[in-house]
């Protein structure tokens, strides 16, 4: 479906043409019309997936039809992070160039100037407030803000959220919201705490589900099965083989994070390293030295998987196998974005087996698996179904080096992502594209 069979305004179908938006994803297609009608959804959607469009735009669109003297705050969208708060700003900036919609961007680790204007923001009613719940909460009990008349409370990564221990933020904030408000919760998956809190602040929600999708046929995967002491010069192997810039390692610990960078530091590799023990102008510091190609290397724990943008990043690497199938999903997405190709390698210790095995159930496909350097010495078999003692050698000591190529990523294609197709930009005085994809 495109965007102008929907029933957004004109000034909207504008924007997203300047953004270079034709077609809606899964997500957009099914989830604006019921917003539209003013219904609770609860939709379940990963990240790449244009979720945050799908809520965006028909709030804007109903914003946009309000009389002009708004001087109170009229939507709320939570975001788990700092990062996924910009992010979810910038699109709304474009989003909302033509209509008279207003936004502010919460959250903490920012200076006295950004706080003021933040403060400020909440006072004077911005249309629409994009916080995390901490610092929502933090300005809350500062007396200042009221949320009497908000009309759209949307949760984004809501999952997420729970995970990072916000779920008494984000019922103290709703404590504060009229009830006849309409509720719009986002999450990539759907554990019993979030359909906890679904019953608790959803009005008879529409259910909206979009099955987790499967990494495009552009990202190269392939995988290593080794001993954990050969993950290093697994890594150094690849620096010289495959790429050795625009890189994101993946860890699944701050201390091997930090143990792994220090490491590659002292190889003369230019690595910068993401974790939560940094404060918030360091990890500001350490995005904007890699996206400027000071740092080529960028070893983050899980924190970086989701709601960064980052389109030209040429390979990422599993030093530790992720704990979920989705978590997988997040992590190697990073790579082949805005129609580039990438590549995803996965580091297989032998404890780590039976969960790249689920991966791969979960994948539909065997990944294909490479050699271990010859010069790294013996590699276990890989043998999934098995479960390892971990100082025990798989399939009773046989040894392997390399191991079965199957794995072509026949099916992979990701259908609920980049479905829009490229037009000329024609106007400078237009939203910029930037390479957003519409998420």
């Amino acid at each position: 479906m495109r965007f102008d069979q929907l029933n957004l305004s004109d000034d909207i179908l504008d924007a997203l043409d300047a953004m270079r938006f034709e077609e809606c994803t899964p997500i957009q297609e099914q989830a604006i019309p019921l917003i539209l009608e003013g219904r609770d959804i609860i939709a379940v959607a990963q990240t790449g997936t244009g979720k945050t469009a799908a809520y965006l735009l028909p709030v804007i669109d109903r914003l946009a039809d309000l009389p002009e003297a708004k001087d109170y705050v009229n939507c709320i969208v939570m975001s788990p992070t700092r990062e996924l708060a910009q992010q979810i700003d910038r699109q709304m900036e474009g989003f909302a160039y033509y209509v008279p919609v207003s936004s502010v961007a919460i959250y903490g680790g920012t200076d006295g100037a950004t706080f003021a204007q933040q403060q400020r923001g909440l006072k004077m009613g911005a249309d629409v407030v994009i916080a995390t719940p901490g610092r929502l909460l933090a300005h809350l009990q500062m007396g200042y803000v009221d949320l009497s008349k908000v009309s759209y409370f949307i949760l984004d990564e809501a999952d997420r959220m729970l995970d990072m221990g916000f779920y008494d933020d984000i019922m103290q904030i709703v404590k504060q919201l009229p009830t006849d408000r309409q509720t719009l919760m986002f999450s990539a998956t759907m554990p019993p705490k979030i359909q906890q809190m679904a019953k608790a602040i959803l009005k008879d929600p529409a259910e909206v589900k979009i099955a987790v999708s499967r990494p495009t046929e552009k990202i190269d995967q392939s995988a290593f099965v080794c001993h954990e002491g050969q993950k290093t010069g697994i890594l150094r192997h690849l620096f010289k083989t495959a790429h050795s810039q625009r890189v994101i390692v993946f860890s699944s610990s701050k201390l091997k994070v930090k143990e792994l960078a220090r490491e590659l530091r002292r190889a003369k590799v230019k690595t910068g390293e993401m974790h939560s023990d940094l404060e918030q102008n360091e990890r500001d510091q350490v995005m904007l030295d890699f996206r400027a190609g000071r740092l080529d290397v960028l070893v983050a724990t899980d924190i970086l998987a989701r709601g960064i943008d980052i389109d030209d990043i040429a390979m990422v690497v599993n030093y530790d196998v992720p704990h979920e199938a989705e978590d997988y999903v997040h992590r190697i997405g990073r790579t082949a974005r805005a129609n580039a190709d990438g590549m995803a390698v996965t580091l297989i210790s032998q404890r780590e087996q039976p969960k790249f095995g689920y991966i791969e159930n979960f994948l539909g496909y065997e990944v294909r698996k490479q050699e271990v350097p010859a010069e790294l010495g013996e590699a276990p078999a890989y043998n999934p179904k098995k479960r390892s003692g971990g100082g025990r050698r798989g399939g009773n000591g046989a040894q392997r080096r390399g191991g079965n190529s199957r794995g072509a990523n026949n099916n992979s294609r990701d259908k609920g992502s980049n479905n829009r197709k490229g037009r000329p930009h024609h106007s400078h005085h237009r939203p910029k594209n930037n390479n957003q994809k519409p998420e």
